[in-house]
């Protein structure tokens, strides 16, 4: 339990330092000046534009249809990979990584916490349709329909696996952001999701160059570390894994009876395949240290969000009114700067000082409760991963483990079982099954 405390309070304290570095940027795109110059009026979006967005609905329910498919009935690997080339080329290159079912949660954060924004029906679709798919077929969306996770998959060379606990503590991050974009989203202050992601540069060819060299460096890392980004960071995983672990339908490595012969387990580059096990140690013991865990969620609920509470100041300076405010008020030179565009920029708005700072002081007031909230989250998330490590269910085959598989469908070639009842054993006939 301290080890896993550890762990968090470092990522916690990890983003408490980078955010505020991160922002300190400026953040308006650079005025115009001159005499004369007029405001170009809104202009309604182009109706082609509208139809290819619902066009982008339809390829996304179409290839979550044949991934199911593929991953459900036909068993094939090879047709779940070319769905995902297809995914990489149309949602990735040719549609530029827009519109994004991970970036959709900040639409969805958005809309829900402030009522002036209208959510594009589009982006709600597209944040809803892989999550049903996800309670009825598992994650299917990252087999083969996220561009995010098909441009990794086709790099997967050399994978090792990491350590079991390297895997638990690194996957609390995708939680983390989860919070995160959900906390900057609902507070009007920036959707980090879009800002951040690795690879939407690379679609549109015109990334700067520090997410050019992040993007590589995900993709130099996913030769050996498969999909790192799906597997650690993802946000939208987190959701995804929660409706799949109650999928009524899901990928099985073996379509008849598992004849235990292990050549699934290397076949994972994700570990995601669970051995079978029987109950570890006292029942009674296992019990009461499960019953001890259960009431101490409320407890880490509390200690997460005081501490989430304790970072909301740095926290809110990603916001660019908190973090404008706080530089005028420490240097008021910064006034008369003409090189400063967004000191300029806010000059010209009409807008006293004092009235930026009082919003911002509202700002930081939503970003205290928000922090709270969030850190009550995490404290959850890690309540409930000590409730699962503590509880054991009696498990006779090897199955993929319905959170964290990704539905690629890799382990069902390695298995030898090819019908119901065959009577196939791989080390009577000397078959080799790969």
């Amino acid at each position: 339990m301290k080890q896993v405390s550890k762990y968090i309070f470092s990522l916690i304290g990890f983003v408490t330092v980078s955010l505020p570095v991160w922002a300190q940027q400026q953040r308006f795109p650079k005025p115009e000046f001159e005499t004369g110059y007029q405001q170009p009026q809104p202009t309604v979006p182009d109706p082609r534009m509208l139809l290819m967005e619902y066009v982008d609905v339809f390829v996304l329910l179409v290839v979550l249809l044949l991934i199911s498919w593929f991953a459900l009935k036909k068993r094939s690997r090879s047709g779940i990979f070319w769905t995902s080339v297809f995914s990489l080329l149309y949602f990735g290159f040719y549609r530029e990584g827009c519109i994004c079912s991970v970036g959709s949660i900040q639409n969805v954060a958005l809309a829900i916490f402030d009522p002036t924004y209208t959510i594009p029906l589009t982006a709600l679709l597209f944040f809803l349709i892989p999550l049903v798919f996800a309670l009825f077929t598992g994650r299917t969306f990252c087999a083969g329909a996220c561009p995010l996770g098909a441009i990794q998959d086709i790099v997967i060379l050399k994978p090792m696996e990491l350590p079991k606990w390297l895997q638990k503590v690194l996957g609390f991050i995708p939680y983390l952001y989860l919070g995160l974009a959900v906390l900057y989203a609902a507070t009007k202050s920036e959707f980090i999701i879009c800002r951040y992601d690795p690879f939407v540069g690379i679609f549109r060819f015109d990334a700067e160059f520090q997410m050019f060299v992040l993007g590589g460096l995900f993709l130099l890392i996913g030769i050996f570390v498969a999909r790192p980004y799906c597997r650690f960071f993802c946000p939208y995983g987190v959701l995804l894994g929660w409706m799949s672990k109650f999928s009524s339908k899901h990928l099985t490595i073996t379509p008849a009876e598992c004849i235990q012969c292990k050549l699934c387990v290397p076949s994972c580059p994700f570990g995601a395949i669970d051995e079978p096990i029987v109950e570890q140690g006292n029942r009674r013991k296992n019990v009461n240290r499960l019953i001890t865990y259960v009431m101490l969620l409320p407890v880490w609920a509390l200690i997460g969000g005081f501490a989430g509470s304790l970072v909301h100041v740095p926290l809110s300076k990603f916001n660019s009114n908190v973090y404008l405010a706080e530089q005028i008020i420490e240097h008021p030179e910064l006034k008369n700067d003409p090189d400063n565009i967004d000191v300029r920029t806010f000059m010209t708005s009409g807008k006293t000082v004092d009235q930026l700072v009082e919003e911002a002081q509202q700002i930081r007031s939503q970003f205290y409760v928000g922090s709270w909230i969030l850190g009550a989250f995490l404290g959850l998330v890690i309540g409930f991963s000590l409730i699962k490590l503590s509880t054991f269910r009696k498990r006779n085959d090897y199955v993929p483990d319905k959170v964290n598989c990704l539905s690629c469908g890799r382990c069902m070639d390695y298995c030898p079982v090819k019908k119901e009842n065959s009577g196939f054993n791989p080390e009577v006939s000397g078959q080799n099954p790969n």
